[in-house]
C-alpha cells in the first residue's frame, strides 16, 4: 500500500453510517435467526457498501467502516475473558455513557483470540485495493466501563495487562499487511487540569509495531451531547509531544478556532489530522462550506501537515448524510488544493 502524497489527503475517522438493512440483521441476529455463514455474509456485505461509498466519494485512505463494531467499543469486550457484565446504571431516557453496560473484573483480563480487528482488516483488504487505515481502541478507552475486581490491586495494573492486548493486536495487524494503524483514545481531551499520560499506554501499546501511527482523541460528543463541560484540547496539546505517532486526529468543527490557535504555541512535526465537517443533526455541508473550513485550519497547520477527516466517526450519522458528508469533504480539498497549486506556480 503507498499512501497518498497529494497535498490535504483525506480520510475518515473510522467507523461508517449504518444501512438501514444492517439495523433489520442485527435484530435478526440478537433473536437468533442468523447462522454463522448469515453473519459471516452478513460482515462481508456491509463491508463492501462503506468501502464502495468511500471510494466513490473519492476519499484518499479509507476505513473497513467498523460495520462489525457495535456502538464503537462494546462489542470488544464479547472477545475479552475474566469479566462480567454489570447492570446499566440507568435504562430509561436518552442514551448516554451511563447507558452502556459495565463490566466488572473477576480475574485476569485476556484476550485469546485477539480483539477482532484482524478479521476486520483482512476482509476490507480482501474487498478494496485502495489505501486502508486499520482502527483499533486504545487501552485507556477499553478501561472505561472496567470496574476493578479479580485480583487487580490498582487501574494501572489493569492498564499494562490491557496495553499488552491493544500491542498484540496491533503487531498481529502489522502482520496481516496493515501499514497504517489509528489509536482511539476518544476520553484523553475531556478532563480539566489534567494532561493525558500518553507515555504510560498508548506508547506502550504501539511499542514495536512497524506501521504508520495516528492517534485519534475525540471532542467529547456521544450523540450530539457533551460527555464532559471541558471541551477543549488545551490538556492534549502538550502531551502530544509524548506521543510515538506521526499523526495526531482531532476534531475542529464543533468549536471555534481558539482552540485551534494554541497549536502554535506547542510546535510539533507530527501531521495534524483535523475534522472539518460537523457530524451532527442531519445537515450536509457544501463542498464551499468545507473549503473556507480548510482555509481557515491553514492559518494555524502547514498544508503538508494537514489531513481531513470528518469530525468523529459515522455510526451517529444515517448512511445518506455520510455520504453526502464525504462528497463536500472531497470537493472542498479539491477546491483548496487547486488554490495552492495556483500559489506555488
Amino acid at each position: 500500500m503507498t499512501l497518498p502524497t497529494t497535498l490535504l489527503p483525506t480520510s475518515v475517522v473510522g467507523s461508517h453510517g449504518l444501512p438501514g438493512w444492517v439495523w433489520l440483521a442485527r435484530e435478526a441476529l440478537q433473536a437468533g435467526r442468523l447462522g454463522v455463514t448469515d453473519v459471516r455474509e452478513l460482515m462481508e456485505d456491509a463491508t463492501q457498501v462503506a468501502l464502495l461509498d468511500q471510494e466513490r466519494a473519492g476519499i484518499d485512505v479509507l476505513t473497513t467502516g467498523e460495520m462489525g463494531r457495535v456502538r464503537f467499543i462494546i462489542g470488544f469486550y464479547d472477545h475479552l475473558k475474566g469479566i462480567r457484565a454489570m447492570e446499566e446504571p440507568r435504562k430509561l431516557g436518552q442514551p448516554h455513557w451511563d447507558t452502556n453496560t459495565p463490566f466488572e473484573v473477576v480475574e485476569r483480563v485476556t484476550a485469546p483470540a485477539g480483539l477482532g480487528i484482524v478479521d476486520e482488516f483482512k476482509l476490507a483488504r480482501s474487498l478494496t485495493g485502495k489505501p486502508l487505515k486499520a482502527t483499533v481502541p486504545g487501552p485507556y478507552t477499553l478501561m472505561f466501563p472496567l470496574r476493578l475486581g479479580g485480583g487487580y490491586r490498582d487501574r494501572d495494573t489493569l492498564l499494562a495487562d490491557l496495553v499488552g492486548l491493544v500491542n498484540a493486536e496491533c503487531r498481529a495487524l502489522v502482520a496481516a499487511g496493515a501499514e497504517f494503524l489509528q489509536i482511539d483514545e476518544p476520553h484523553s481531551g475531556m478532563y480539566a487540569g489534567t494532561a493525558p499520560n500518553f507515555a504510560q499506554g498508548v506508547n506502550r501499546a504501539v511499542e514495536g509495531v512497524r506501521a504508520k501511527i495516528a492517534v485519534h482523541v475525540c471532542f467529547g460528543n456521544l450523540y450530539g451531547r457533551p460527555f464532559q463541560p471541558v471541551r477543549s484540547y488545551r490538556n492534549v496539546y502538550p502531551a502530544i509531544h509524548e506521543l510515538t505517532a506521526s499523526q495526531i486526529v482531532l476534531e475542529y468543527a464543533n468549536r471555534g478556532m481558539d482552540d485551534l490557535a494554541l497549536w502554535r504555541e506547542f510546535p510539533t512535526d507530527k501531521e495534524l489530522g483535523a475534522g472539518v465537517i460537523d457530524v451532527k443533526a442531519f445537515k450536509a455541508e457544501t463542498a464551499e462550506e468545507v473549503a473556507e473550513r480548510i482555509r481557515a485550519l491553514l492559518r494555524y497547520v502547514a498544508p503538508d501537515k494537514l489531513w481531513l477527516n470528518p469530525d468523529c466517526g459515522f455510526w451517529e450519522t444515517p448512511r445518506w448524510a455520510a455520504r453526502l458528508k464525504m462528497a463536500a469533504l472531497v470537493e472542498g480539498a479539491r477546491q483548496v488544493r487547486r488554490e495552492l497549486d495556483g500559489v506555488r506556480s
